[in-house]
């Protein structure tokens, strides 16, 4: 009798460790977040760094010729201009 029930409690056991066991499956809990009414603002931050100069520009258009000068005259008296001289 003694072995009796230790042989039923093993058969148990056996019996008990072949069922299907059922799989328990947590659902997973998604967090989704929801905007709320905005707060006060907040100081103003520091004012950024002053950017590089840009690049000079093309250059423009070569303007047309000058005014023509009035012709000479031929005859009469020649008027030498000199220039007043350097100071040294």
């Amino acid at each position: 009798m003694k072995y009796s029930m230790v042989f039923s409690a093993l058969l148990l056991g056996l019996g008990l460790s072949a069922c299907d066991k059922p799989t328990v499956v947590t659902p997973t809990v998604i967090t989704v977040p929801v905007p709320g009414p905005a707060g006060p603002s907040g100081p103003s931050g520091a004012p950024g760094l002053t950017g590089d100069t840009g690049a000079s520009g093309a250059s423009g258009a070569t303007g047309g010729p000058g005014a023509t000068g009035e012709t000479g005259k031929t005859g009469g008296e020649t008027i030498i201009v000199v220039p007043p001289a350097a100071e040294r």
